[in-house]
């Protein structure tokens, strides 16, 4: 089966399903669709690219060295390609007008892309770009949307009540936060402040305050690009909220002695700086609410 083949060379390789995802450009959910069977005839634009990265001539694990080229340079030379084991050969002579009209996902080196890709990629693929690479977002959990939700409500009960100016959003929202053609952030709650940065596209600049809520692939960038992303761009205030952990690291970047950092746990109400702690997120009472998982 397809399917098989993948899983058992993917495994081989080691290889988890966000670094193919990262390697091939296709999607994380993508993947998941065709390694699970669920997808049996998948585009071939989408077989090809994963292909590509398991089966490159050079090998995954094997790069030559110092030849100066990428995966994505490895010519595709198999001429018993898995989708032609599959059975997929009417596909594969079908029209090109009756395929998907969209172009491979990955057509440069990560670290070579620009706004103008991000913007062509398909409307249901969630990414980043940050510093010209691609990085493709997996769909969030229930827990995570319902943290984002609750966090949201609370920001913007309390910017009403104060007749605040601010206005506070949900990801999916492009942030062009270093004001150059290399980096799209999504943060997963941005509060925006200063009208002039607000374009029809998203933010372009920095926010006065984002917040991220970790998960398991996107710990590592919550952690650290996205501080020193967030901290170079000048926004004011960052916050990592981990579930799994039941912590939140409050960063503070503005003042002589920036970056602070604050640490608080779900037992704890935390205090949102930009407001001179006049709004306090009560995390005990978002942990009571919040879905418990049987």
């Amino acid at each position: 089966m397809l399917y098989e083949n993948l899983n058992q060379r993917k495994k081989e390789l080691g290889l988890t399903t966000e670094q193919l995802s990262q390697l091939s450009g296709v999607p994380v959910g993508t993947i998941n669709k065709i390694l699970s069977g669920e997808t049996r005839s998948p585009r071939y634009d989408t077989l090809r690219a994963l292909e590509d990265v398991l089966y490159g001539a050079a090998g995954i694990g094997n790069p030559e060295p110092d030849s100066g080229r990428s995966i994505y340079d490895t010519a595709y030379d198999r001429t018993d390609s898995l989708w032609a084991k599959a059975g997929d050969e009417a596909y594969r002579n079908l029209p090109d007008a009756v395929r998907e009209a969209a172009a491979p996902y990955v057509t440069k080196r990560q670290g070579e892309y620009t706004v103008d890709d991000y913007r062509k990629l398909p409307e249901d693929v969630r990414a980043e770009l940050i510093d010209g690479v691609l990085i493709f977002l997996e769909a969030p959990t229930f827990t995570h949307q319902e943290l984002v939700t609750e966090l949201l409500f609370e920001i913007k009960l309390f910017i009403r009540a104060k007749k605040g100016s601010c206005r506070v959003l949900p990801s999916p929202l492009d942030v062009q936060i270093d004001c150059d053609d290399r980096t799209i952030v999504q943060p997963d709650i941005a509060l925006i402040c200063k009208e002039e940065r607000i374009t029809r596209k998203g933010i372009y600049g920095a926010p006065d305050f984002c917040i991220e809520i970790v998960s398991d692939s996107s710990r590592k960038r919550d952690y650290g690009i996205k501080v020193q992303k967030y901290m170079n761009a000048d926004v004011r205030e960052y916050w990592i909220v981990d579930r799994k952990r039941e912590k939140i690291v409050c960063y503070w970047f503005e003042g002589e002695d920036a970056p602070e950092i604050s640490m608080y746990t779900f037992r704890d109400k935390v205090p949102v700086r930009i407001y001179d702690g006049q709004l306090e997120i009560d995390f005990p009472g978002i942990v009571q609410r919040l879905w418990k998982e049987e």
